[in-house]
């Protein structure tokens, strides 16, 4: 419900991609065994523009290629606040669970393989994130995403409350 708000068109932005998991998959045939690879890729701008996908081929570069494209088309727009993210929030997808918490400036990254990526994308440079449940890469990433997606700065706050900005700080 959250993500159709804030989803952007993937044209004229500068995106850069990173590779999260790469996975061999094999399947038994009676000729013998057929090799593929899936790859997530998570693209942004870092910026506050981030985006994940999945491709899947016969060769690691062509599934990265289709896993980019795939990405472009799932870009959301993230609110970030001095480096950091404007509250804490948790995400969920299937297994996976992450909890996202603002910190002050100097702190870095502090965040797993599959959230790293993402965090880092979108362009926070200062977070202490937790992931719990599945290290699923694929619902790891997804549930960073559902996190990122609930995030509100305090003008959509004070926008959906009906009052001003000053009010939102005090109540």
């Amino acid at each position: 419900m959250a993500q159709v708000l804030n989803r952007v068109k993937p044209s004229d932005i500068e995106l850069k991609d990173k590779l999260v998991a790469v996975n061999r998959v094999t399947k038994v045939t009676k000729g013998g065994r057929n090799f593929t690879f899936s790859a997530i890729i998570v693209v942004g701008d870092e910026h506050g523009i981030v985006g994940h996908g999945l491709g899947k081929a016969k060769e690691i570069t062509e599934a990265i290629t289709k896993g980019i494209e795939d990405a472009k088309k799932n870009l959301i727009k993230v609110p970030i606040l001095k480096g950091t993210v404007p509250h804490t929030q948790k995400g969920k997808f299937g297994g996976a669970e992450v909890l996202l918490k603002p910190a002050s400036e100097g702190t870095g990254v502090i965040a797993g393989g599959a959230m790293r990526a993402v965090l880092e994308s979108v362009g926070i440079h200062n977070v202490l994130a937790k992931s719990q449940g599945s290290s699923n890469p694929h619902n790891v990433v997804k549930a960073t995403m559902d996190a990122l997606s609930r995030m509100r700065d305090a003008v959509a706050v004070a926008k959906q409350r009906g009052i001003s900005v000053d009010k939102v700080f005090h109540g």
